[in-house]
């Protein structure tokens, strides 16, 4: 299956907080999006990885994305070397999107970072012919996506682009919202972290509204990229 676009994640649940109104955007548009997660997110404080499972495949059937697989890399531990780049370039090269979105390139978690490096040098990689992969006994041709960006998480990076997604911060509420064990919950009994708290919650509504004021919209996600953002003509800036 070709997909347009390929969102990479290093935990289940990056990708939904960090770009999902854009992916429901992009969908509704008749684009073909997919996503994969490079961890099961086993070292969360609250949840197990079984759960974050069910969680993830609840926010794809609301994102309503083509498809979601896990590479099940170490929570935490994974490293930008050749066997991690190897398996992701298998990813690049079975979907052979268009578009990459992938995590930030700074930010508190350290896995964050840490899977923006290393999807990007598999984007790059996956493009070069002497490198071969095999998916199912099958050789995989060679394929570089023609942009790769990153979205932004914890830190307010700030954006070399932003897309004006009114309308569509409802279904990323929601697809956030599916992710119940790890997010705002005045009932839970188990320990509190950093994004448990409503004022996390609360903050992924107003920074996409205040990018979209600054836009001269109602909400808007931004992403850094890594060349010059081109546009066809001056009529096409928002």
């Amino acid at each position: 299956m070709k997909l347009d676009i390929l969102a990479f994640g290093a935990h289940p649940d990056d990708v939904e907080l960090g770009c999902s109104a854009t992916i429901a955007k992009e969908i509704s548009l008749g684009k073909k999006v997919g996503i994969v997660d490079l961890t099961r997110g086993e070292l969360g404080t609250r949840g197990s990885a079984e759960l974050r499972d069910k969680e993830a495949a609840k926010a794809a059937e609301i994102l309503g994305i083509s498809v979601r697989e896990n590479l099940g890399f170490a929570d935490g531990f994974f490293v930008n070397d050749k066997k991690h780049q190897l398996e992701i370039i298998k990813m690049i090269r079975k979907y052979q999107p268009e578009i990459v979105l992938c995590n930030a390139i700074d930010d508190r978690h350290i896995d964050h970072p840490k899977g923006s490096n290393v999807v990007s040098d598999a984007c790059f990689l996956s493009g070069l012919l002497k490198i071969e992969t095999e998916l199912d006994g099958k050789q995989q041709d060679k394929w570089r996506p023609k942009q790769v960006y990153h979205y932004i998480q914890w830190k307010n990076i700030k954006p070399d682009f932003v897309v004006d997604v009114t309308g569509f911060m409802d279904i990323k509420i929601e697809s956030v919202k599916a992710y119940s064990s790890q997010f705002f919950d005045p009932d839970s009994k188990e320990p509190e972290t950093p994004i448990t708290s409503k004022n996390f919650i609360d903050s992924i509504v107003y920074r996409a509204n205040d990018l979209g004021r600054l836009i001269g919209v109602e909400s808007a996600e931004g992403f850094t990229t890594e060349r010059y953002v081109a546009v066809e003509s001056l009529g096409k800036l928002i």
